[in-house]
């Protein structure tokens, strides 16, 4: 008989300890079978893991059948971030976040703009980081006066356990919790999270099965389901698209991710369409077209999205937050920085509309 490893039957929490004197921490959410193996339940690889092999994130390792986390408490980056920045417009806006990861990802992706923290352990066979313990992230996501904790730059659903850990005590001294995420946690993962997280921005990275499979090596309907999930709870959510020159940039399938934000998440849930710039493994093609997200943009309107931002672009206004009921300009942001909030108590000053999101100047609540 196949034994399971829950959270409250597997994890070792070192929220109260200075730091781990183990860099390998038994994790959790798997399953251990009498022949060795183990059959991870993290995410939605659902890996199945031999004696001395690690799953496709590489930092999570079967040791004498029990699973090991190898990144609990080694964060390779830190620092203090505006919240525009993950990006989340919708949640806190102006506010600052502490940003944290560790080392790994269970995607592979092509254009990875920190592939060299998120593909070092599957490249290079390295993980490293700075022992941090729960505690101290806090300690020093306080120091600088941020709002809340952003699990980003890699996949925080890789370094659940130290996120999860971290996450609590950050809701005991009221601190919220954001993930930067590519949505291919397992749904167990999201239950067992859930009660801890806050805002999620969520990578859509293509709306077709056959590039997630070819450019990224996983399913996008994992994605669409789990995106479908955290609109479902209390977690405020955001989405965001790289939208990268003959890959993920057709009429029609930019349609069809706006379609699917619409009618399936909410026409108020805010859509980032960024504009790529080649990095790691994908350098043979240019920049985005600015021309390419301003159809992208009025796609989206034309299915009814309220709230259509582009990113990584120094177009003036095409990060602003405007009223969806009378176009009053509401949000003024320069980059990532907020320069003007008109919002009064979450509501349009203008025509009285209320805009969707937390915190958005007030007592405004998620519609």
């Amino acid at each position: 008989m196949p034994v399971e490893r829950s959270l409250s039957t597997n994890m070792k929490s070192l929220s109260s300890d200075a730091e781990a004197d183990d860099k390998r921490i038994p994790a959790s959410l798997y399953t251990a079978y009498k022949d060795g193996k183990i059959r991870c339940n993290l995410c939605e690889h659902h890996c199945w893991i031999s004696e001395g092999k690690t799953g496709i994130c590489k930092v999570r390792e079967n040791i004498n059948g029990i699973l090991y986390t190898l990144v609990y408490g080694r964060a390779i980056s830190q620092h203090k971030d505006p919240i525009e920045k993950k990006p989340l417009y919708h949640f806190y806006p102006g506010s600052t976040t502490y940003s944290i990861a560790t080392q790994g990802c269970n995607f592979r992706c092509r254009w990875c703009q920190n592939w060299d923290i998120s593909q070092m352990p599957r490249e290079k066979h390295l993980i490293s980081g700075k022992d941090t313990s729960p505690r101290q992230i806090i300690a020093d996501a306080q120091a600088v006066n941020c709002r809340s904790i952003a699990y980003t730059f890699t996949e925080p659903t890789i370094f659940f356990e130290y996120a999860y850990d971290i996450a609590r005590l950050a809701h005991e001294v009221g601190l919220t919790n954001i993930f930067v995420t590519n949505g291919y946690m397992s749904q167990d993962m999201l239950a067992v999270f859930n009660a801890h997280l806050d805002a999620a921005n969520v990578d859509l990275k293509a709306f077709s099965e056959k590039t997630y499979h070819r450019y990224v090596g996983a399913r996008l309907q994992p994605v669409l389901d789990n995106l479908k999930i955290i609109k479902r709870s209390k977690t405020w959510l955001e989405v965001t698209t790289l939208v990268i020159p003959e890959l993920n940039d057709s009429s029609s399938e930019l349609r069809d991710a706006a379609s699917f934000i619409a009618q399936e998440l909410g026409v108020d849930t805010p859509w980032h369409i960024s504009r790529f710039f080649p990095a790691y493994k994908m350098t043979d093609r240019p920049p985005t077209p600015m021309s390419t997200l301003y159809r992208a943009h009025e796609i989206a309107l034309e299915e009814g999205l309220q709230f259509v931002y582009i990113g990584n672009s120094r177009k003036v206004g095409s990060n602003h937050t405007h009223c969806p009921a009378c176009g009053e300009l509401l949000i003024q942001r320069s980059g990532f920085a907020l320069q003007v909030n008109r919002l009064k108590n979450g509501y349009c000053p203008t025509c009285g509309a209320s805009i969707p999101g937390v915190g958005m100047g007030g007592s405004a609540q998620i519609n």
